[in-house]
């Protein structure tokens, strides 16, 4: 500790030195290469080393009041609080003061809001216009800071720390990477995350024939992406066809899916590597072209959005569109038609829109225009002229003639009609009239060729038409989003028939022509449905639509749950991939676990509820309520009586179960941590716990009790059920180089205990050998999706590895 506050001292000098030399501006302009923005930049990074080392001692005095804390609840046999041993009151009184003086220290140290398991960085540069103002401001409370450091020192001295936790000072934040430490004689392996120190005790057994040079073998497992849950309704459009094959192609985070709904497989084109927005299919019906949005590598680097053409028989991906001349993603794509598909046009997310018209066999650029400064939702080639292109948007619909390297617009004119707020699809009739659907749910014809409205549909759907779909026979469906219909129009725009989309799945996003009279239908609520008139509709894909992070195995069964900030839960059967119930819960959900004999599940929230389902009826068991916060993580015990729930409030409740996980009744609070409880673990005899929290604590815990488990015999050699926690000494080796403390969300041992899987930030799934103690530990790798894993889990064979994505709303299947 003294090391760190002598630290902080040559830090505060430093910034006083820095300080003069800003405050004389004349000397320096005249003196120094740098300008203004150059020294208080520099001037900034000094002040978070500052910053960076007050929050290390702070967490060192909050580990010094904790031990303090255990002093006061031991008499001098050993005896526990409560106890009436003689000479128990005056040990309690004499280690009030300092637990108090010690208590009040640390609430006077400056406070820094955690976000995600790691400090949020300041921006003294916040007001352009006055760069020093901000910096001398952030200057004089450092100082204080300072001066407050100095009394802690003098009050506290050299204070021990416990080997659970940090201990040992940093001197440097994510920039520095430290290396990590074997202490042979004590038996710990020291890593470094953010420059913060994590101790992990090893194993008796392992003491002799550990080494931090040891190679590690790659698992003789590897990953192949099996099966993608969900579908990408909820802000993309016309993502939906069928192929000649029977599949149907559609995307979901970065796979495009082709799926065989007859033979019930899926195959998918992992080419892209992040998230998919738009989709389109050549009139050879074989070659397909998909954009994607501009995403960032694991390593920090701009990864370009573009368009990718590609083989649905092969999956050979046969030309790469556009790198580095979209913006931010591309959102539409289309074949043209009359030519023999050899046009593309693609519309980036550019201020303006950009449409770009390209030859794509030649990856050559024939034309580009600015589109618009308004949204555009749809781009399509008319199917008679391969030189006409219609776009359509917030309150527009232009027609393109492509002349050479120029395009022409013609706006579509609504004159005495009602001009709607968006034109939300487009299609073509037989005879190329352009048939379009708007928010206020009226249909009109643009005779071919022309830009005014030759026919009208009013009020065909209540609220918005997202798509129609001309069907080979002439006739045409339209699908509603406010009214959730599907309507069959005739040949004259006749309403002959017409179906609703139950709630549940959604309003209707995209259509799309089966075979022998059959519809496909996507909706916003990421399902698809198979369809037929007058009322057939049967879902074949379903999804989750919200942040997904809550994921269970069953113990014994093929099947898994899943719980989403949507606030549904799903129980799935990973054989059929179909859900086997659903049901919606009042509050978002985030985490879920299966007691051990599968007959109730229990679901934590994200505002401190939390309640078990019958797994088999669905119908709520219990509901208890633990803070106001985050339920991080809930699971029970390998015996089934206990029932551990991890809170954002520090805090792990521990329930006592009864009648088969029907009945709780809380026994302890587990008291002790300084941030948030992102993991925990069951030993395999269910006597102890071990959690992980957002500030890279690892703490240990009587089951029983709640107690914290200091001494690190009783825990060094224990047996734990499972191994979910990102921080220990098994599992440290799945952290990158330079990794932040919140690079890893998951980890996950399997049941036969050779393989671990992580999930990162990185939207990759890592299969690694276990035990994983060797720092970055060699994996094989999974791409698939296209936000950061939140978590992962091995069937309870594990034939099959599941992992969930934040963002990208999906769940992917792996054979393993």
């Amino acid at each position: 500790m003294s090391e760190r506050i002598a630290s902080c001292g040559s830090l505060y000098d430093s910034t006083n030195l820095l300080l003069q030399y800003c405050n004389n501006d004349d000397t320096v302009s005249a003196g120094s290469n740098m300008d203004m923005e150059d020294r208080v930049s520099h001037l900034e990074q000094k002040l978070q080393l500052q910053e960076d080392e007050i929050q290390l001692l702070k967490a060192a005095l909050a580990d010094a009041l904790r031990r303090l804390g255990c002093c006061e609840e031991q008499g001098p046999g050993g005896q526990r609080a409560g106890g009436h041993a003689a000479g128990r009151r005056p040990l309690a009184t004499t280690a009030s003061a300092p637990a108090t003086k010690a208590r009040q220290l640390l609430q006077a140290l400056p406070s820094r809001p955690l976000s995600n398991g790691y400090v949020q960085q300041k921006r003294l540069l916040s007001s352009p216009s006055s760069p020093k103002k901000e910096a001398l401001q952030s200057i004089k409370r450092k100082s204080m800071s300072t001066e407050r450091l100095t009394l802690v020192r003098r009050e506290l001295g050299a204070e021990s720390r416990s080997r659970t936790t940090s201990s040992s000072s940093s001197s440097g934040g994510k920039s520095k990477t430290k290396e990590c430490s074997f202490n042979a004689e004590d038996s710990y392996v020291r890593m470094f995350l953010r420059g913060r120190p994590v101790t992990m005790h090893i194993p008796d057994q392992q003491k002799e024939s550990y080494s931090l040079d040891l190679k590690v073998a790659l698992p003789d497992r590897k990953l192949k992406l099996q099966w993608v849950y969900g579908y990408r309704g909820r802000d993309c459009r016309s993502n939906l066809y069928l192929l000649p094959t029977g599949e149907i192609v559609y995307f979901n985070a970065s796979v495009v899916v082709l799926f065989n709904t007859e033979e019930q497989q899926q195959r998918h084109y992992l080419g892209h590597n992040d998230d998919v927005k738009c989709l389109s299919v050549h009139p050879d019906m074989v070659t397909i072209a998909t954009g994607q949005v501009a995403g960032t590598s694991n390593d920090g680097k701009l990864q370009a959005p573009h368009v990718r053409v590609w083989d649905s028989v092969s999956l050979n991906t046969l030309h790469v569109i556009g790198m580095g001349m979209f913006e931010r993603a591309v959102t539409c794509v289309a074949f043209s038609k009359s030519n023999g598909g050899t046009f593309l046009c693609a519309v980036d997310d550019a201020n303006d829109h950009i449409l770009t018209v390209w030859n794509w066999q030649k990856e050559k650029q024939l034309a580009d225009v600015k589109c618009s400064n308004d949204s555009v939702l749809g781009a399509v080639f008319h199917p008679m002229d391969a030189n006409l292109i219609v776009t359509c948007g917030k309150s527009h619909i232009n027609f393109w003639t492509v002349e050479g390297s120029t395009l022409t617009k013609r706006q579509g004119l609504f004159e005495k009609h009602e001009k709607p707020k968006y034109v939300l699809c487009v299609a073509f009739a037989e005879n190329g009239d352009a048939i379009t659907g708007d928010s206020s749910g009226n249909i009109y014809v643009w005779a071919k060729g022309g830009s005014r409205i030759s026919k009208v549909v009013s009020g065909a759907h209540e609220g918005g038409i997202f798509s129609l779909c001309v069907l080979k026979d002439g006739t045409m469906v339209s699908g509603g989003g406010k009214d959730r219909k599907v309507v069959l129009w005739d040949h004259d725009y006749k309403k002959k028939a017409e179906m609703e989309v139950g709630e549940p799945l959604g309003p209707v996003r995209a259509l799309a022509e089966g075979k022998l009279g059959e519809l496909f239908v996507g909706t916003t609520k990421n399902a698809i449905i198979r369809a037929a008139f007058p009322d057939t509709l049967t879902p074949i894909v379903q999804g989750h639509t919200g942040e997904l992070w809550g994921l269970d195995v069953h113990p014994s069964m093929e099947q898994f749950v899943t719980c989403c900030q949507d606030k549904q839960v799903h129980l799935w059967d990973a054989i059929s991939h179909q859900p086997l119930w659903s049901k919606t819960i009042e509050d978002p959900g985030r985490c879920a676990g299966f007691h051990p004999s599968g007959a109730v599940l229990a679901v934590g929230t994200m505002t401190g509820r939390w309640l078990v389902l019958d797994t088999d009826t669905r119908d709520l068991v219990s509901m208890h309520t633990d803070g106001n916060e985050i339920i991080s993580n809930i699971k029970y015990s390998p015996d089934g009586n206990f029932l551990a729930v991890a809170s954002h409030d520090n805090f792990v409740y521990i329930y006592a179960v009864t009648e088969t996980g029907r009945k709780y009744s809380r026994v302890g609070k587990c008291t002790g941590h300084s941030s948030f409880v992102t993991h925990l673990d069951w030993s395999a005899d269910s006597h102890h716990l071990v959690t992980n929290s957002g500030d890279y604590e690892i703490l240990f815990w009587e089951a029983s009790s709640g107690k914290h488990v200091t001494n690190m015999d009783i825990v060094r050699n224990q047996q734990w059920a499972t191994y979910t926690c990102t921080l220990s000494f098994n599992t440290f080796g799945v952290w990158p180089d330079g990794a932040d403390g919140t690079d890893i969300n998951a980890v996950c041992r399997s049941h036969g205990g050779s393989l671990l899987a992580s999930a990162d930030d990185f939207g990759k799934v890592h299969l690694f050998s276990f035990p994983c103690s060797q720092p970055r530990a060699p994996s094989h790798e999974g791409s698939g999706h296209s936000s950061h894993v939140t978590n992962v889990a091995f069937l309870h064979d594990d034939s099959n590895l599941l992992s969930t994505g934040g963002k990208d709303t999906s769940i992917l299947q792996w054979a393993v």
